[in-house]
């Protein structure tokens, strides 16, 4: 896993910072960056804490979490009950998806996930129970740092998308705009956040 800045971002700003749609953008917060934090169990967990509810209600919930168990990893998670996970301000079901991942034998990535495609890693990371497709794909954005991926699942970037362009109001047509951002479409996905946050989005 990699950690801080990935080593295709100034690639991926200078790709998108002569777009006309998303270039301004750019150029506003080219000073800032995805920062890897090198532990895909982190994303995992920042992920679905996030799911369906606002980013400060998660960050609330997050450290709440941090301050039950120290560093989040599946040991610390482990020894939590599910009701101590619960008190931390997650529903049942999210307290049972982040609890039956920390205690299952099976790895987060399969061995040389580094040669697999994004929809092959994103065909395993579903198959935990509460991964969905939103969910593998901050982990690939975040934790794997995979350059490519736009995540139309993502109400951030569907409102930054359509405040560059509101007639696009289909995934086909969103991705139709997207894909002048291609190899970069990761890199403009964190820009649309960073546009319509006061705080870079992390996970």
């Amino acid at each position: 896993m990699q950690t801080g800045r990935p080593d295709w971002w100034a690639d991926a700003v200078l790709h998108l910072s002569t777009d006309p749609l998303i270039g301004r953008i750019v150029e506003k917060y080219s000073g800032e960056a995805l920062s890897g934090r090198g532990e895909i169990f982190q994303t995992l967990v920042r992920s679905i804490v996030g799911q369906q509810i606002s980013v400060k209600a998660a960050d609330s919930v997050h450290a709440r979490l941090e301050e039950a168990c120290g560093a989040i990893d599946r040991e610390s998670i482990s020894r939590l009950t599910l009701e101590e996970l619960s008190g931390c301000g997650l529903s049942r079901s999210k307290s049972q998806y982040i609890q039956g991942i920390a205690t299952s034998d099976t790895p987060l990535l399969p061995d040389g996930y580094e040669q697999m495609d994004d929809d092959s890693i994103i065909k395993h990371l579903v198959g935990f129970r509460g991964v969905g497709p939103w969910t593998a794909e901050m982990m690939l954005i975040f934790s794997v740092m995979r350059p490519d991926v736009l995540s139309l699942g993502d109400l951030g970037v569907v409102k930054g998308i359509q405040g560059l362009v509101p007639e696009a109001e289909t995934n086909e047509q969103m991705e139709a705009v997207a894909e002048a951002w291609r190899p970069y479409r990761s890199a403009a996905c964190w820009f649309l956040w960073r546009s319509l946050d006061p705080v870079p989005v992390e996970y």
